[in-house]
């Protein structure tokens, strides 16, 4: 692994453990030296730090903030763990349809001027948070000078201008950029199929989908291709993949992470959709949040304008005395009874961690209403920000987004009107509730993960509003209302496939949701738990 060379000191970033001299050249990823070494005595030992993965694989498994130590103190080279992230990305792409598009040349050119900067540096324990870390971004966010397709294939070809606010942040933290990962057709749907490639595959058993939208990076996250990923959540995008895959994912209050200022869609009332981060630890999703969130000039309407919390303070804080509700359904939706089983059993444990759980009835509405209501503002929203393709390149559109678009196409005025009242209702609905309780407990998903294209139309026993959507009952209600929400590996079904948790707290509450989840992490440890892929 980095720097630990046959016949050659053993070193950190090129300096000899043994006399603190330089023993490679510098900013060339572990090149002897001999001229920098002839003076060393212990030039035939290669023993390796004990605590420095020795593959690709396990690198790939190593959480965000450990990555950070082995880079900072000089054990691990931000070229050798790049170079190691897309080895590993030729291996798992092909089997998981994780990308749409790589940029493998760029990440390397950023990991040498990396290196450099860290073999520069007088404090390393200084430089920002994500330095080093190889990571992927979903399609859905702009990257300049980087094909942005979001999905979709009149985009197949299109360039980038200009970074999103997620993506300047991520870099400015140091981040290596190594591709932008699959999605559905401007992330409308809750699995990952397009008309550019193949679909993203589940790592747990690639018959499945990861979910959606931003099913690539919990394909990347869960297969151990990166500990982070980024995705973006406007009906569960997130929270999805999370549950299907078996990963961590939060979608934080809406308004705290800035998006947007790329057109007047922009300055929309009522925004519904964040980006966010998918990890393998409650941790590095803390760490994550704290490069995306705060305010930002040119962001979209509604950010908030105030500084966020330290969100990996709240890691520690616990669940001592929270009062916390459960809803099996969230108002009747169809569930499968194995998802109830086994999430309900995480649940009832945080009675042992100190809070209160109690059963609740949290019904806003109708759940097929809440779901029209949902569905019918989405994708009015998508038709205004797709109009150009709708019109033009119809044909080119996939069968899903099209179909999303004609329907949104003939909504009346008076649909609207009544979908901001609806909303408006469940966001007080929902406020009133956390007036009593502290946190909102409920399944992630109503299934496991199902056969690609094979989205079921009953679930235990009970048709669903919508056979594209009706697995997703949980998640699309908290991005009307604008909550955090996070997924929590739960454990697993009788068929070994993933079965999430969601954790949903009070508007900019985030601390709660965090500490919640890292409470479940520490009782009920999962990162340990990897997928075989053949």
């Amino acid at each position: 692994m980095a720097f630990v060379l046959s016949g050659v000191p053993a070193c950190e970033l090129g300096r000899c453990r043994d006399c603190a001299t330089w023993c490679v050249t510098p900013g060339t990823s572990g090149k002897y030296n001999p001229a920098l070494s002839k003076h060393c005595q212990s030039a035939q030992r290669t023993s390796m730090p004990p605590q420095l993965p020795t593959s690709d694989t396990d690198l790939g498994f190593t959480p965000v903030h450990e990555l950070r130590k082995l880079i900072t103190t000089k054990k691990l080279s931000p070229v050798e763990l790049t170079e190691a992230h897309l080895r590993r990305a030729d291996e798992l792409d092909p089997k998981l349809g994780i990308f749409i598009t790589r940029t493998s040349e760029l990440a390397l050119e950023t990991a040498r001027k990396a290196e450099a900067t860290l073999m520069a540096a007088k404090d390393p324990n200084e430089l920002p948070p994500l330095f080093g870390i190889p990571l992927p971004v979903k399609d859905t966010e702009a990257m300049a000078g980087v094909t942005w397709t979001h999905g979709s294939l009149p985009h197949k070809n299109v360039l980038a201008e200009k970074d999103s606010i997620p993506v300047r942040r991520l870099k400015a933290a140091g981040a290596i950029i190594t591709g932008k990962t699959n999605t559905p057709e401007n992330g409308f749907a809750g699995t990952t199929e397009n008309r550019l490639g193949p679909p993203a595959r589940n790592p747990w058993n690639p018959e499945r989908t990861p979910g959606g939208s931003s099913g690539g990076a919990g394909a990347a996250v869960a297969s151990g291709l990166a500990s982070l990923a980024t995705g973006g959540d406007g009906g569960g995008s997130i929270r999805i993949p999370a549950g299907f895959s078996g990963v961590y994912g939060i979608k934080t209050t809406q308004g705290l992470i800035p998006r947007g200022g790329w057109s007047s869609d922009s300055f929309n009332i009522m925004n519904n959709a964040t980006s966010g981060p998918l990890t393998r630890t409650v941790r590095d999703s803390a760490i994550a949040l704290q490069v995306l969130a705060g305010p930002e000039n040119d962001s979209e309407y509604g950010i908030i304008s105030d500084e966020p919390p330290n969100f990996e303070a709240a890691l520690t804080q616990g669940v001592k005395g929270l009062k916390i509700g459960w809803s099996s359904d969230l108002g009747g939706n169809p569930v499968d009874p194995e998802v109830v089983s086994v999430t309900e059993k995480l649940a009832r444990q945080f009675e042992g961690l100190g809070a209160h759980v109690e059963d609740v009835d949290f019904r806003p509405a109708d759940h097929a209403t809440v779901f029209w209501t949902w569905f019918d503002y989405f994708t009015v929203k998508g038709l205004s920000s797709a109009r150009d393709d709708f019109d033009n390149h119809r044909d080119q559109l996939t069968d899903y987004f099209g179909d999303y678009m004609d329907r949104a196409d003939t909504l009346p005025a008076q649909r609207m009107w009544d979908i901001f009242t609806e909303i408006g209702q469940y966001r007080d609905y929902t406020n009133r509730y956390f007036e009593k309780y502290d946190l909102l407990l409920s399944p992630s998903l109503a299934v496991p993960a199902f056969k690609i294209g094979e989205e079921p139309e009953k679930i235990g026993g009970k048709q669903v509003p919508h056979r594209l959507w009706g697995f997703t009952p949980f998640t699309y209600l908290f991005n009307l209302t604008g909550n955090p929400a996070a997924s929590v590996p739960a454990g697993f079904s009788a068929d070994g496939l993933p079965i999430g948790l969601q954790i949903v707290g009070d508007m900019r509450d985030e601390a709660n949701v965090l500490a919640a989840s890292a409470a479940l992490e520490q009782a009920s440890p999962w990162a340990d738990k990897r997928p075989t892929l053949e």
